[in-house]
């Protein structure tokens, strides 16, 4: 190994690798990659935590894993791997979610550095917190495709994970699945509803109930499909022309809408067999194709469903007949409401929130963070500025950009400022403290176990000896007025914010359920926006309502304060997650960090001593200099 190698490093930093211990927590992509890398290395004292398992479609970028290892913790299998390339090394491995509060204070404060190779917001916030709190280093990092970053987080030396806000997944109102679909999205996530409806585990149904054979009863979906044996042409009637005459019944919810069903033709119902078999996954199938391929899913799942332990099935991309099942409903109900059909590559890609994982992008990231690892090692914080991994050379043909110089906390930021100050807007008198526990501090905040308190009054305990039940309150009921503060705090990650809330009566059915801003400023400039911008009660008929779809969106105040709403209450929404991608290591973020860039101004120039091309060559230099942070900005992913 390199450190055992004399000449490799002076003898200093050789003993601190052989002596340091390390966390890496996620053993995905990048996570593979760097285990390795700090095995070859020569760090002998090591910890890995993964909560995942194998599965065939890990096996084109994680190199530790083969096809025997499908099924098996990534953890232990990872571990086993690179003992074979150095069997000295003391590595222990944990099957485990590493939130879980035995991986407390004192867990993490046996490491000298935490890595991050993580594909999940809320994970990497709680060991951003967790270092912050046991002051110890923490490497971040992400690959998307070809582009990934790399990024030293220390308490007071540099910005944290969460010093800026993190854009949020976006979602949709169950009424826009349901009724009113406008993009192909929709109906991919009606199509997996319906598969979980008809054989696995949701609370959203999709498909309408029937009555039944004897009396006035109604059948759920699932029930009547099982009364019918899973019939594919009963089956594709019910939900493709039955629902659908249900849907036009109810003329309130196309009225003066741009948006409203049509009947397929009945005459597909008795359509001959057409054959899709060969039809490559990047071309578009016919509205014949995919009624086949629906036909002919069914029956195998059916039949799947049948030997499933508990008559529950997952769906699963890397399924063929799943996949088939989702490509075909997808398509077919986006023929009933004139949207455009979808490839079953670009279908798979969606359903399954899929980027592409290049194994070279996470080998390039993994490396920069070893480097980054050894210079901590030394104490050369310094050094350790973000480093931007671009899918193109920039005009100096790098492909790998850093920051000029390490980025300093946000003194505003919520986490690792002393004076850590939200704003919650709600309904008081609707909003209930369970939504309060579960939604804003557990969802958003994302703590473990919160508590809170209200003028020394306990509102809520994570501690149930205390007896403290006011779950099934409404704000207002447990004595919270507008402008009141109150303190949340989490102990197991030493992590406290102020709250000053806000009551604000919903006027709509689908109106915000709550809104988290910085500050009272925030909350004033999000006001005026509303009063600016507020739609007619005809504009949700218009092509670009979308954004008014996303329950959870990036607000336009300065300080880039956040909008949600609640999935739980009154209102359903579904959660599209388009940058907690489904693989290991890719998640979608573009940075808002301000790089202290290297600034050529015509000003330090005299103007009279230097000529025109001068003067444009210089001028070039700058914008060229420009482009190329502006391109490294793009470039940053989460």
């Amino acid at each position: 190994m390199a450190a055992t190698i004399a000449g490799v490093f002076n003898p200093e930093l050789q003993n601190l690798i052989k002596e340091s211990k390390v966390l890496l927590v996620g053993a995905g992509g990048i996570g593979c990659e760097v285990l390795k890398n700090l095995v070859l290395t020569g760090f002998s004292e090591l910890e890995v935590i993964d909560l995942d398992t194998i599965e065939v479609s890990n096996l084109n970028r994680q190199f530790l894993f083969n096809k025997e290892s499908v099924g098996k913790a990534k953890s232990h299998v990872a571990k086993t791997s690179v003992l074979k390339f150095n069997p000295n090394v003391n590595i222990m491995s944990h099957f485990g979610d590493i939130m879980d509060t035995k991986y407390g204070v004192a867990f993490f404060n046996k490491f000298k550095l935490v890595i991050n190779a993580l594909d999940n917001k809320k994970a990497r916030s709680h060991v951003n917190r967790m270092c912050l709190s046991c002051q110890i280093p923490l490497i971040e990092s992400g690959t998307m495709g070809y582009n990934g970053q790399v990024e030293f987080i220390k308490k007071g030396v540099s910005m944290c994970y969460e010093c800026n806000p993190r854009s949020e997944p976006r979602t949709y109102p169950m009424c826009t699945i349901r009724n009113t679909p406008k993009e192909p999205i929709h109906c991919i996530i009606w199509a997996k509803f319906l598969f979980n409806q008809l054989f696995g585990e949701t609370d959203e149904d999709v498909s309408m109930d029937e009555d039944g054979k004897i009396g006035s009863e109604k059948l759920s979906a699932r029930n009547w499909a099982i009364q019918n044996n899973y019939d594919p042409k009963k089956l594709f009637k019910k939900v493709f022309f039955d629902d659908i005459k249900v849907l036009l019944n109810l003329e309130h919810l196309y009225a003066e809408k741009n948006i409203k069903p049509v009947l397929l033709d009945e005459s597909l119902l008795d359509q001959e067999h057409t054959k899709y078999s060969d039809v490559l996954d990047s071309e578009m199938l016919t509205l014949e194709q995919n009624i086949s391929m629906f036909w002919d899913c069914v029956t195998p799942i059916k039949e799947k469903w049948e030997r499933s332990a508990n008559k529950c099935l997952v769906w699963d991309k890397d399924d063929d007949m799943m996949m088939n099942f989702v490509v075909s409903c997808s398509n077919l109900r986006s023929a009933i409401f004139n949207i455009p059909f979808k490839t079953h590559f670009d279908i798979k890609s969606m359903a399954g929130n899929i980027i592409p994982a290049i194994a070279t992008a996470n080998a390039m990231i993994a490396g920069q963070i070893v480097i980054h690892a050894l210079r901590i090692l030394r104490g050369k914080f310094e050094k350790c500025q973000n480093v931007f991994l671009r899918s193109m050379p920039n005009h100096k043909g790098g492909v790998l950009v850093k920051d000029k110089c390490i980025q300093p906390p946000n003194p505003k930021c919520n986490v690792c400022s002393s004076k850590g100050e939200i704003v919650f807007v709600t309904d008081m008198h609707n909003f209930t403290v369970r939504q309060l526990e579960e939604l804003v501090l557990k969802k958003k905040l994302n703590m473990v176990a919160p508590d809170v308190t209200m003028l020394d009054r306990v509102i809520i305990s994570s501690d149930e000896t205390d007896g403290v039940d006011m779950y099934d309150m409404t704000l207002s009921e447990a004595g919270m007025t507008n402008g009141c503060s109150f303190d949340a705090e989490d102990d197991h990650q030493n992590f406290r914010v102020k709250i000053i809330a806000y009551d604000k009566e919903k006027s709509g059915e689908e109106d915000l359920d709550f809104e988290i801003l910085n500050n009272i400023n925030d909350l004033r400039t999000a006001n005026e926006q509303n009063n600016k911008t507020k739609p007619d009660e005809n504009d949700e008929d218009d092509d670009d309502d979308d954004e008014d779809d996303c329950v959870i969106e990036q607000a336009a105040s300065p300080a880039g304060s956040t909008v949600c709403d609640n999935n739980g209450g009154a209102v359903n929404y579904v959660m599209v997650d388009e940058e907690e991608i489904g693989h290991d290591e890719v998640t979608e973020e573009i940075g808002n960090e301000e790089e202290d860039t290297e600034k050529i101004s015509n000003e330090e120039v005299d103007a009279e001593e230097i000529s025109n091309e001068e003067k444009l060559a210089i001028k070039r230099k700058a914008d060229e200099a420009i482009e190329d942070i502006n391109d490294a900005k793009k470039s940053r992913v989460d």
